[in-house]
Parts: C-alpha cells; structure tokens; sequence
C-alpha cells in the first residue's frame, strides 16, 4: 500500500487526504438527513438567532484564519528567500560566517568583512571552469538604497541581459534597481555608510544612472551598481589597474593595484563544475566558498523546527476553540429546547431532531471555517506586503493544501463533537421546556 501510495501524483494524495477528512462529515449527514428534509427548520433557527449565530461563526473564522495564515506565511518566506538566491550558485570570501556572507552579499545587509585579494580574485576569475567572476564593494548609499560596485559582466547576468538603456562606459555612471527611485539620467551623490551609520555629502562624485534593472523581487531591486572601480575611487583606493591603464573599466585587474572585495560571486559554465571549485577555493584560513543554497536549507531546518511550533500552536489553540464551541452549542441548544420540545410532542423521530441540531451546528461551523481560510488569505496577503516592503524580498504567500487539510480536519473533529449537543436535545425533559 505504501508503495501504490507514494506511485500516486501528488494532487491525487492531497485530494485523497482532504477527502478522507470530508468524510466523516458526509457520512454523518446522510444518515442523519435520509428521509427527513430539516432545511426550512434549520434556516428559521439561523435567521431567529442570527446574532448569536454571527459571533459563533467569527469566533470559528478566526481561529481557522489565524492557523492557516501564519503557516502560509511561512512557506511565502521560505519560497521568497530562496528565489531571491537564485542568481548566486558560489560564493567565494576571506574565512568566516556563511551566513553572515549570504546575507552581506545575497540580501545586501550591512555587514563587516574581510577583503579577499587580487590573487585570490584573479585565480578565481582566469578559472577555466568560470563564466562570471564578479567581485562586490558596499560601504555607500544614497537615500537608503545601497550601492553595490561590480562589473558589466555581473550587471548583466543579474539582469537576466535585459537592461533598460544601457551599461556603464565611465567610472561615474550607474545602473540602477527597480525599486531605488532612480530613473535613466537623473543624478546623485553617494552617502557613506548606510542606515543609522550613514554620512551625508561625505564624498564630492556625483553619479549619471545610464540604465535601469527589471524587477527581480529580491534585494537588489533597490540596489545602485557601479563599476567596483568608482567605490575605490570615491573611498581614496587604488582602481585595481595600474597607472598606466588608469582607465580601464572592469577585469582584468593588476594584483598590486587590488583593493580587495569582500565577495566574489561565480558562476560557473556548468552545473557540475560548481562543486568542483567549491572544493578547489574553500580553503582553510584562506578562503571559503560555500552555496547560499546549502546555507538556506539549514535556515530552512530551522524554519522548519518554527513552522513545526507554530502548527503545534495552531493545534492547540483550535483545541480550545473546539471546546469553546462545544460549550456555546449546548449554550446555543437551550435557546430552541422550546421548539424542539414542542417537535418531540407532536411525535418527530428523535434522528429528525437530531439531524436539525446538528444541521444547525455545521452550518455554522463549516459557514466559520469557509470565512477562516478566507481571512487566512487576506491575512497572509497583508502580512506578505508588509514583509516585500521591509525586506525588499519578493513574499507572495497564498493558502495551499496543508491549509485545507487544517480546515478540514478541524471541520470534521468540531462537528463529530457536535453530535453531543446534537443528541443531548432527546434527554431534555419535556414538560420542563414546553411550561418554558
């Protein structure tokens, strides 16, 4: 059986699973309904009661929304900061915290770091295996977006070749992201440092934006590159070439007349050859390169280990809520012992009583669980919003199976419970509620 179940695709499992969670559901209602038509009874005690029904329902809504939303939160992250690493297979840096790196040099947080040199830079960059060697500088800003020196080679390559006007030709000129305010031909000078650190009109450059990035949903959209040469110049360093070819822009760069970067970003001409120079270049007390993506999936354990919490949290407090609910339906039940009272005097079977009070339950309760998933949506949709604006990553977090499964397993376990306020309506004395 486990091995047919694993051959299913998975659609089918999750359509077999919240159908195996409907289930008890469905059976319970036809058996209860065979024969007997509760509708019209059923819709009279909703509109009677409607207020106390509309709590009842906001209460279950609320609950289920809160589970389902933080949970698709979660997965928006996990999807948003891994796609956001797309573009940076390896990463080559001076010895150090992997994930102080990634996040310096994948999410653009300021950070300090040591410089790799230009032996370093150049062994890696004249590496047969090598298609892009881009070598990094921070330390700038301008009006909170951060400006990153690179080389047309990395521009491009983290455009995807689609840059809007064109590359830099001149120390002095820039390409910038979607999302930094800049446009093509306007101008800026660089503030130092970035934040609360940031030091206004601190150098005398003044940049022209020559092209434009396309939107990319990660950091970088509010990023500024400019040749690596101008952070150099701007900061009183070498240009990385000798006098002789003092203007030269971009690789390849003389060793004497290196700076230093602290990241080099690689991409390799194939796939396997990945693994090849993460061996070659993680050398101990020299450099490290590491893949963002192996640092993720370690975030991602750890995520996970939270995610794992927070289903625990979502769980209990639907326990809760549950017994809540079970509690307002015997609270509920005595508002129509009356009706049903005057039902089981003129002769109605008990299972039609049954099956009205219990069609009146899971009105109610699937009506909040409907709301809940729909109020885990928008939840999750504001909070996604909120979370692209402070973190420039791209979050887009929608409901999906395991949020159904929820829902639907809470639907199920609420309204089996509902059957004891349902058949405690035929232990009510009789004459007791008909003189009430």
């Amino acid at each position: 059986m486990r091995d047919l179940w694993l051959s299913l695709p998975a659609l089918a499992q999750d359509l077999i699973v919240l159908g195996a969670l409907l289930a008890p559901i469905i059976v319970v209602t036809l058996f209860l309904n065979r024969r007997f038509a509760v509708r019209s009874l059923v819709s009279a005690m909703l509109w009677r009661f409607r207020w106390a029904n509309l709590t009842f329902v906001a209460l279950i809504a609320i609950a289920v929304g809160m589970g389902a939303g933080l949970i698709a939160q979660e997965q928006g992250i996990r999807k948003g900061t891994a796609s956001a690493a797309d573009k940076f297979e390896l990463i080559i840096s001076a010895p150090g915290s992997e994930m102080t790196m990634m996040l310096a040099s994948v999410y653009l947080q300021p950070s300090d770091v040591p410089l790799l040199d230009g032996e370093v830079y150049n062994a890696v960059a004249n590496h047969e295996q090598v298609e892009v060697a881009a070598p990094l500088a921070f330390g700038d800003s301008y009006e909170g977006a951060p400006i990153i020196g690179s080389t047309r080679a990395f521009a491009a390559y983290l455009s995807g070749q689609q840059i809007d006007g064109r590359s830099w030709q001149g120390p002095f000129e820039a390409i910038a992201g979607a999302a930094s305010g800049l446009a093509i031909g306007d101008q800026f000078q660089p503030s130092h440092g970035r934040g609360d650190a940031v030091t206004e009109m601190a150098h005398d450059e003044v940049f022209t934006v020559v092209g434009t990035l396309p939107r990319t949903g990660t950091p970088w959209d509010r990023a500024i590159l400019v040749p690596v040469e101008a952070v150099w110049i701007v900061h009183g360093l070498a240009t990385g070439h000798a006098p002789e070819n003092a203007g030269q822009i971009g690789p390849p760069f003389d060793v004497d007349y290196f700076p230093g970067t602290p990241a080099i970003i690689v991409k390799a001409k194939e796939l396997w050859a990945n693994y090849a120079l993460h061996s070659e270049f993680n050398r101990q007390n020299e450099t490290m390169a590491f893949f963002p993506a192996t640092v993720l999936s370690e975030l991602y354990r750890v995520m996970g280990d939270v995610r794992q919490a927070m289903s625990v949290m979502s769980v209990v407090t639907q326990v809760l809520v549950a017994a809540s609910v079970l509690l307002s339906l015997f609270i509920l039940g005595r508002l129509f012992a009356r009706q049903m009272a005057l039902l089981r005097a003129v002769g109605a079977p008990g299972r039609f009583l049954v099956a009205t009070v219990w069609g009146y339950c899971a009105t109610l309760i699937l009506t909040g669980t409907a709301l809940g998933l729909g109020l885990g949506q928008a939840a999750a949709s504001v909070l996604s919003a909120i979370i692209t604006q402070r973190t420039d990553i791209l979050v887009q977090a929608s409901l999906g199976w395991t949020e159904l499964h929820l829902a639907a397993g809470f639907a199920s376990g609420v309204l089996l419970l509902a059957l004891i306020p349902a058949m405690a309506v035929l232990r009510q004395p009789l004459l007791e509620n008909l003189r009430a």
